[in-house]
């Protein structure tokens, strides 16, 4: 199967530095994070969340493209992976 992304809530992870969402590959959940710096010109938790729902189709993406590579339980997307 590949990931899906069926419920659309997004967190930010203040000590972590990033935003974490959800995947679904049939009913195992992947915990997906997006390190803030992918989130250029934001600084805050409301422009780190804005920047990710502006983004979150091309998140996504690149999402289902990391799991599809190596299928774990986690991922960290960096701007390496928006390349």
């Amino acid at each position: 199967m590949s990931l899906t992304f069926p419920n659309a809530s997004r967190s930010y992870d203040e000590t972590g530095r990033r935003v974490r969402f959800l995947g679904h590959d049939g009913m195992f959940q992947v915990q997906l994070f997006v390190d803030v710096d992918v989130f250029a010109g934001a600084n805050t938790e409301a422009g780190y969340l804005a920047a990710f729902d502006a983004k979150r189709s091309g998140i996504q993406s690149v999402a289902s493209k990391a799991y599809a590579a190596t299928r774990r339980s986690s991922y960290l997307l960096t701007p390496k992976d928006f390349k």
